[in-house]
């Protein structure tokens, strides 16, 4: 099976969105939480935050380093994954389900089409390792 599903859309900086109306939810790719290592602490944006494409909205620390989390698709914050405050290792054991990190209201649906593909982010990540 995949790791990466195929109705998500993917960033280079290895973000995942999945888009439900006007709703995105958020993630780190399975690629992402492999490479970080051991996920000790997540700093999620603030309910009601607007968000731009391409500019942080967050960060993960790991054992290894800080890394921070970019918006995939500009909205306004609308839910945060409360669970990953008090747990943030569920990111290297779910990263692309239970441990999503925001859902977004999409400010211009028409971004997510200028995102990668399953198969176009699994090449990139090929091409970048």
């Amino acid at each position: 099976m995949s790791n990466y599903p195929d109705t998500y859309r993917y960033t280079k900086e290895h973000e995942w969105v999945s888009v439900e109306g006007d709703l995105g939810t958020v993630g780190l790719t399975f690629h992402a939480q492999q490479e970080l290592g051991d996920i000790v602490y997540v700093d999620l944006p603030k309910l009601g935050l607007q968000v731009e494409q391409g500019k942080a909205l967050g960060s993960v620390e790991s054992v290894k380093a800080v890394s921070d989390i970019y918006a995939p698709v500009s909205g306004e914050v609308a839910e945060i994954n409360d669970a990953l405050t008090s747990a943030p290792e569920k990111l290297n054991e779910d990263p692309h389900g239970a441990a999503w990190l925001v859902k977004l209201k999409l400010a211009n649906p028409g971004e997510v089409q200028n995102l990668m593909t399953a198969a176009e982010y699994q090449t990139y990540i090929g091409a970048e390792s």
